[in-house]
Protein backbone atom coordinates (compact mmCIF):
# COMPACT_ATOMS: atom_id res chain seq x y z
CA UNK A 1 0.00 0.00 0.00
CA UNK A 2 3.26 2.04 -0.53
CA UNK A 3 1.92 3.21 -4.15
CA UNK A 4 3.83 2.06 -7.57
CA UNK A 5 6.93 2.21 -8.76
CA UNK A 6 8.07 2.52 -12.70
CA UNK A 7 11.32 0.02 -13.61
CA UNK A 8 11.36 0.00 -16.95
CA UNK A 9 9.90 1.98 -19.67
CA UNK A 10 10.82 1.65 -23.38
CA UNK A 11 13.57 3.39 -25.16
CA UNK A 12 10.92 5.48 -27.81
CA UNK A 13 12.80 8.96 -28.95
CA UNK A 14 9.48 11.18 -28.08
CA UNK A 15 10.39 14.97 -27.62
CA UNK A 16 9.84 14.59 -23.88
CA UNK A 17 12.33 11.61 -23.48
CA UNK A 18 15.07 13.21 -25.51
CA UNK A 19 14.58 16.83 -23.68
CA UNK A 20 15.53 15.44 -20.64
CA UNK A 21 19.27 14.94 -21.78
CA UNK A 22 19.01 18.20 -23.55
CA UNK A 23 20.29 21.50 -22.26
CA UNK A 24 19.84 24.05 -25.28
CA UNK A 25 18.91 27.08 -26.36
CA UNK A 26 17.33 26.77 -29.32
CA UNK A 27 18.24 23.22 -30.71
CA UNK A 28 15.85 20.94 -30.36
CA UNK A 29 12.65 23.12 -28.80
CA UNK A 30 10.64 21.57 -31.54
CA UNK A 31 10.97 17.91 -32.38
CA UNK A 32 9.02 16.10 -35.13
CA UNK A 33 8.49 12.43 -33.95
CA UNK A 34 7.80 10.02 -36.66
CA UNK A 35 7.35 5.80 -36.26
CA UNK A 36 8.11 5.85 -39.57
CA UNK A 37 9.63 7.73 -42.33
CA UNK A 38 11.20 7.33 -46.13
CA UNK A 39 14.33 9.61 -44.83
CA UNK A 40 14.72 12.43 -42.27
CA UNK A 41 16.71 14.20 -44.52
CA UNK A 42 14.01 14.65 -46.79
CA UNK A 43 11.79 15.85 -44.56
CA UNK A 44 13.48 17.98 -43.02
CA UNK A 45 14.55 19.71 -46.25
CA UNK A 46 10.70 19.81 -47.11
CA UNK A 47 9.99 21.69 -43.82
CA UNK A 48 12.54 24.24 -44.12
CA UNK A 49 11.70 25.12 -47.57
CA UNK A 50 8.37 25.53 -45.70
CA UNK A 51 10.07 27.93 -43.39
CA UNK A 52 10.13 25.98 -40.01
CA UNK A 53 12.17 27.21 -36.67
CA UNK A 54 16.24 27.25 -36.46
CA UNK A 55 16.89 23.90 -34.64
CA UNK A 56 13.95 21.80 -35.66
CA UNK A 57 14.79 18.70 -35.53
CA UNK A 58 13.39 15.46 -37.33
CA UNK A 59 13.41 12.46 -35.61
CA UNK A 60 12.50 8.43 -36.47
CA UNK A 61 12.45 4.96 -35.29
CA UNK A 62 12.64 3.01 -38.95
CA UNK A 63 14.02 4.95 -42.10
CA UNK A 64 13.15 3.45 -45.31
CA UNK A 65 15.11 5.31 -47.57
CA UNK A 66 17.61 6.24 -45.52
CA UNK A 67 20.65 7.20 -47.44
CA UNK A 68 24.46 8.53 -46.87
CA UNK A 69 26.62 10.26 -48.98
CA UNK A 70 26.92 9.83 -52.42
CA UNK A 71 23.14 8.18 -52.64
CA UNK A 72 24.40 5.23 -50.46
CA UNK A 73 21.59 3.20 -48.54
CA UNK A 74 21.47 3.59 -44.86
CA UNK A 75 20.28 1.02 -43.10
CA UNK A 76 17.82 2.46 -40.89
CA UNK A 77 15.75 -0.46 -38.64
CA UNK A 78 13.30 0.35 -36.46
CA UNK A 79 14.53 0.67 -32.85
CA UNK A 80 18.44 0.05 -33.84
CA UNK A 81 19.29 3.40 -33.80
CA UNK A 82 19.33 7.33 -33.50
CA UNK A 83 17.86 8.70 -37.08
CA UNK A 84 17.61 12.14 -36.88
CA UNK A 85 17.95 15.56 -38.82
CA UNK A 86 18.49 18.77 -37.46
CA UNK A 87 17.67 22.46 -39.28
CA UNK A 88 20.07 25.29 -39.01
CA UNK A 89 20.11 28.45 -40.36
CA UNK A 90 23.73 29.46 -39.51
CA UNK A 91 24.47 33.09 -40.67
CA UNK A 92 27.96 31.80 -42.27
CA UNK A 93 28.95 31.85 -46.31
CA UNK A 94 28.50 28.76 -48.28
CA UNK A 95 32.31 28.19 -48.10
CA UNK A 96 32.27 27.75 -44.80
CA UNK A 97 29.55 24.58 -44.63
CA UNK A 98 32.78 22.35 -43.61
CA UNK A 99 32.69 23.76 -40.05
CA UNK A 100 28.96 22.60 -40.04
CA UNK A 101 30.27 18.63 -41.07
CA UNK A 102 33.32 18.98 -38.61
CA UNK A 103 31.66 20.19 -35.60
CA UNK A 104 28.22 17.53 -35.93
CA UNK A 105 31.09 14.63 -36.19
CA UNK A 106 32.96 15.92 -33.24
CA UNK A 107 29.11 16.57 -31.36
CA UNK A 108 28.84 12.93 -31.59
CA UNK A 109 32.05 11.86 -30.78
CA UNK A 110 31.51 13.83 -27.46
CA UNK A 111 27.96 12.49 -27.00
CA UNK A 112 28.87 9.52 -27.16
CA UNK A 113 32.21 9.73 -24.79
CA UNK A 114 29.62 11.68 -22.04
CA UNK A 115 26.61 8.67 -22.07
CA UNK A 116 28.75 5.74 -22.12
CA UNK A 117 32.31 6.64 -21.69
CA UNK A 118 33.12 4.91 -24.85
CA UNK A 119 35.41 7.13 -27.35
CA UNK A 120 35.05 7.25 -31.11
CA UNK A 121 36.91 8.52 -33.81
CA UNK A 122 36.41 10.60 -36.62
CA UNK A 123 37.48 9.91 -40.14
CA UNK A 124 36.92 12.67 -42.11
CA UNK A 125 34.76 13.98 -43.61
CA UNK A 126 31.53 12.35 -42.12
CA UNK A 127 32.54 9.00 -40.50
CA UNK A 128 32.16 8.08 -36.75
CA UNK A 129 34.35 4.96 -36.16
CA UNK A 130 34.57 2.53 -33.12
CA UNK A 131 37.27 -0.43 -33.18
CA UNK A 132 37.73 0.40 -36.82
CA UNK A 133 33.80 0.09 -37.89
CA UNK A 134 31.73 2.82 -39.22
CA UNK A 135 29.64 3.44 -36.02
CA UNK A 136 28.01 7.08 -37.16
CA UNK A 137 27.34 8.95 -40.57
CA UNK A 138 26.60 12.24 -40.75
CA UNK A 139 25.17 13.99 -44.24
CA UNK A 140 25.18 17.18 -44.08
CA UNK A 141 22.94 19.21 -46.78
CA UNK A 142 22.52 22.80 -47.75
CA UNK A 143 20.21 25.44 -49.36
CA UNK A 144 22.12 28.38 -50.33
CA UNK A 145 22.28 31.13 -52.68
CA UNK A 146 25.54 32.99 -53.95
CA UNK A 147 26.84 34.74 -50.22
CA UNK A 148 24.70 33.08 -47.87
CA UNK A 149 23.22 29.66 -46.52
CA UNK A 150 19.07 29.79 -46.71
CA UNK A 151 19.45 26.36 -44.18
CA UNK A 152 21.64 23.46 -43.51
CA UNK A 153 20.35 20.06 -42.85
CA UNK A 154 22.35 18.08 -40.34
CA UNK A 155 21.53 13.86 -40.83
CA UNK A 156 23.08 11.42 -38.54
CA UNK A 157 22.64 8.14 -37.99
CA UNK A 158 23.59 6.03 -35.43
CA UNK A 159 23.83 2.34 -34.86
CA UNK A 160 23.03 1.49 -31.42
CA UNK A 161 21.28 -1.85 -31.04
CA UNK A 162 21.99 -4.08 -33.42
CA UNK A 163 23.79 -7.66 -33.88
CA UNK A 164 26.58 -8.43 -36.24
CA UNK A 165 23.64 -10.69 -38.25
CA UNK A 166 20.98 -7.20 -38.54
CA UNK A 167 23.71 -6.02 -41.07
CA UNK A 168 23.65 -6.85 -44.65
CA UNK A 169 26.15 -9.29 -45.65
CA UNK A 170 28.11 -6.27 -47.48
CA UNK A 171 28.13 -4.17 -44.36
CA UNK A 172 28.64 -7.29 -41.73
CA UNK A 173 32.43 -6.50 -41.41
CA UNK A 174 32.42 -2.79 -42.20
CA UNK A 175 29.46 -1.92 -39.44
CA UNK A 176 29.13 -2.11 -35.64
CA UNK A 177 26.80 -0.81 -32.75
CA UNK A 178 27.38 0.38 -29.64
CA UNK A 179 25.58 -2.75 -28.34
CA UNK A 180 27.72 -5.08 -30.42
CA UNK A 181 31.05 -3.59 -29.06
CA UNK A 182 29.64 -2.95 -25.30
CA UNK A 183 28.94 -7.03 -25.77
CA UNK A 184 32.30 -8.57 -26.99
CA UNK A 185 33.89 -5.71 -24.62
CA UNK A 186 31.93 -6.90 -22.21
CA UNK A 187 31.37 -3.74 -20.62
CA UNK A 188 28.34 -2.50 -17.97
CA UNK A 189 27.14 0.58 -19.72
CA UNK A 190 23.70 1.54 -19.00
CA UNK A 191 22.30 4.41 -21.46
CA UNK A 192 19.37 4.66 -23.90
CA UNK A 193 19.07 6.32 -26.87
CA UNK A 194 16.92 8.96 -25.70
CA UNK A 195 19.74 10.13 -23.53
CA UNK A 196 22.37 10.38 -26.35
CA UNK A 197 20.25 11.98 -28.98
CA UNK A 198 19.39 14.86 -25.71
CA UNK A 199 23.41 14.76 -25.07
CA UNK A 200 24.09 15.17 -28.76
CA UNK A 201 21.38 18.02 -29.59
CA UNK A 202 23.33 19.94 -27.24
CA UNK A 203 26.81 19.42 -27.84
CA UNK A 204 25.60 20.70 -31.77
CA UNK A 205 24.16 23.68 -30.47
Amino acid sequence: KVGYKLVSAPDVLIPSNISESMNTEFIGHEILYFEEIDSTNNYAKKIAYEGCKDGTVVIAEKQTSGRGRLGRTWESGKGEGIWMSVILRPDISPEAIQLITLASSVAVVKAIKDTTGIITGIKWPNDILLDGRKLCGILVEMSSELDRINFVVIGIGINISQDNKDFSEELSNKAISLKSYISQNKKGVDFTRSMIAGKLLTEIE
